[in-house]
């Protein structure tokens, strides 16, 4: 790789080397790891280069619980409300132990915002939980203002023949029922400028050959978040989806073979020719928890794609 950075090799990361987890995959084991804090900006010379993610504050006094949050995208939004200020809560399950911890590590070690983290293991699949999952958020912070559905499941299947339905219905539980029993019991704790944030996906829209059930689900999870936006206006509580093209995270090897993790998505994306870092969404869920900023958006999505599907 050359020294000279442009758009696409400011990130070292840029191009994923051949690897392959388990589910649900770890952040620590993959090869080489995704970025979460820095972003990319620009010099008066059109050239870009990576800073660190600065809060200013904007979700002081707020408390947000991020499903997922160990990892990924959800690491990443995790991270920046914390340095915005705000009282986090992450979900994740027993086995994503090791990330979790990583996250508090990094929370405490950040130079601007909260320094606690409040962890909470258990599968949303189990309603039963969902519920706990909130007490136990408001039980700690004593409020909840933002809601952020990120976890998901996902596992590629090139013929319908061979789709195992027991691990459909599982992918279904974790990425859209689990929204409806989550949302079931946060929101009566909720109130006037409160935010549902919900982790979609540009498949949602587009389709995925290899990706029938995942793909599903996150087409139901926009029209989830445009009806539940609906119901939730009177109570002056917005609800907003975001939509990732491809993002370079655990999800991704362990769901797919080594082979096609080798360059994985690199040459995908129109603007950029790569897959994008968790840090690059990270900035856009500030935006929709910020009532401040985006008090007049609900039922709407972020088409965070770099391009891959122009009909965003």
């Amino acid at each position: 790789m050359s020294d000279s950075k442009d758009v696409i090799t400011a990130y070292s990361n840029y191009d994923p080397n051949k690897q392959e987890q388990n589910l649900p995959g770890l952040d620590q084991k993959m090869d080489p790891l995704a970025e979460h804090v820095l972003v990319e900006k620009w010099d008066n010379n059109g050239k870009p280069y990576l800073e660190e993610y600065k809060g200013t504050g904007k979700l002081a006094g707020k408390s947000a619980i991020v499903t997922g949050g160990d990892s990924g995208i959800g690491r990443s939004v995790a991270l920046f409300f914390a340095r915005e200020g705000a009282n986090v809560t992450i979900n994740y399950l027993s086995e994503e132990q090791e990330d979790a911890e990583k996250v508090v590590e990094l929370v405490k070690a950040a130079p601007m915002g909260t320094k606690e983290l409040h962890l909470v293991p258990g599968d949303l699949r189990d309603p039963n939980f969902c519920k706990s999952l909130i007490d136990s958020h408001v039980a700690k912070w004593k409020s909840l203002d933002v809601l952020v559905h990120n976890a998901s499941k996902q596992i590629s299947v090139k013929d319908i023949a061979d789709i195992d339905i027991a691990n459909v219905e599982s992918t279904f539980q974790s990425n859209i029922v689990a929204a409806f029993s989550l949302s079931k019991h946060a929101v009566p704790h909720m109130k006037r400028g409160s935010s549902i944030i919900v982790s979609g996906s540009v498949t949602g829209f587009k389709g995925s050959a290899d990706k029938l059930d995942y793909a599903s689900t996150k087409g139901a999870l926009h029209s989830f978040s445009r009806s539940l936006a609906q119901q939730l206006a009177p109570k002056g509580i917005r609800v907003n989806g975001v939509a990732p093209g491809p993002v370079y995270t655990p999800l991704q090897p362990a769901s797919q073979s080594a082979e096609k993790m080798d360059g994985w998505a690199v040459g995908v994306e129109p603007l950029h020719g790569r897959p994008g870092q968790p840090a690059e969404l990270g900035p856009s869920y500030v935006f929709l928890a910020d009532s401040g900023a985006s008090n007049l958006i609900t039922g709407s999505t972020l088409h965070i794609n770099a391009g891959v599907w122009m009909g965003a």
